[in-house]
């Protein structure tokens, strides 16, 4: 198979492994299916859980897209009239007690092809980053202890780099830089040097897809009975306004799928069911959001 192949088929494997865990851990909801497809050529396979005991909303999907490069990413990319395949699993998951976190997690495989299909460049790319309304320590060294020890294998220096490059990426600019939450890692344009760099490539991306379910659902089982009240979900949902402007104003993947036409529920999955915004809030001096507030800008983990 070729490399495209391989990957799509692990995520494939990925999803139906990461839908059975998240639904048995929340005991009540299910995914539902919904299978698309994408008029300039492809589609994909969004599975999503809604009104469950842990989740209030969440998706695990998957494209598989190609077609013309439209012209506004040609831009973007430094490119002429050119074709484009591009395939990935994206998800979120927004639970519904406050004190467990935020999720979303994405890997994807991207080629870039001349108008003869000869292929130009391709490249990887993807990570994972928790977003705690609620800051607990040891749950965030647990969190990045364990995509360390996923990535370690393929060079020790690679976890500290994908590790600032999540702290900044997943920041919001417009609020001085405040991280939507206590981040990751976050990688792209790997490119595969030779066969055995693919190989290679592809392995990486295997081991931060399988690492995702150990890193997070301890973290939920710790934490889903714990008792909240409306205070702890009104602070939930003001954070969560906070993932929306990151979302809509600055995540790449949500700008790259609208400018290529793709399916706009598949895309827009990732927003909260209920978010707010108040007029220049700030958490009441002393709070333990206020304790939170420290936690939402880089620092070390492990």
């Amino acid at each position: 198979m070729s490399l495209k192949e391989q990957f799509i088929a692990y995520l494939h494997s990925l999803q139906n492994t990461i839908c059975f865990a998240l639904a048995k851990a929340d005991g009540k909801a299910s995914f539902i299916e919904d299978k698309w497809e994408r008029q300039e050529g492809g589609g994909g396979t969004s599975r999503v859980i809604a009104n469950g005991n842990v989740f209030e909303k969440g998706g695990v999907n998957i494209s598989v897209v190609e077609g013309a490069l439209p012209e506004t990413m040609q831009q973007l990319l430094g490119v002429t009239e050119s074709d484009f395949f591009a395939c990935g699993l994206s998800l979120v998951i927004h639970p519904l007690n406050p004190y467990v976190p935020t999720i979303h997690a994405n890997w994807r495989y991207f080629e870039l092809y001349d108008k003869k299909g000869t292929r130009l460049d391709c490249w990887f790319g993807g990570g994972s980053d928790l977003t705690p309304y609620y800051v607990f320590e040891e749950d965030c060294r647990h969190f990045h202890s364990t995509l360390k020890n996923a990535i370690a294998p393929f060079g020790a220096e690679l976890y500290p780099q994908y590790k600032k490059q999540c702290d900044e990426y997943f920041a919001n600019k417009h609020r001085d830089n405040e991280m939507r939450g206590i981040g990751g890692v976050f990688y792209d344009y790997l490119r595969p040097t030779n066969a055995t760099d693919e190989e290679r490539l592809l392995k990486f991306q295997q081991a931060n897809g399988n690492a995702f379910l150990i890193s997070y659902l301890p973290i939920v089982e710790k934490r889903k009975n714990t008792k909240y009240k409306a205070r702890e979900t009104e602070w939930q949902e003001i954070r969560r306004g906070r993932y929306v402007e990151f979302n809509l104003l600055h995540d790449r993947g949500t700008l790259f799928g609208l400018k290529t036409n793709g399916r706009t529920e598949s895309i827009l999955m990732s927003l909260p069911p209920r978010a707010r915004w108040y007029y220049n809030y700030h958490p009441e001096e002393g709070s333990k959001e206020a304790e939170a507030m420290k936690f939402y800008k880089p620092r070390e983990w492990v």
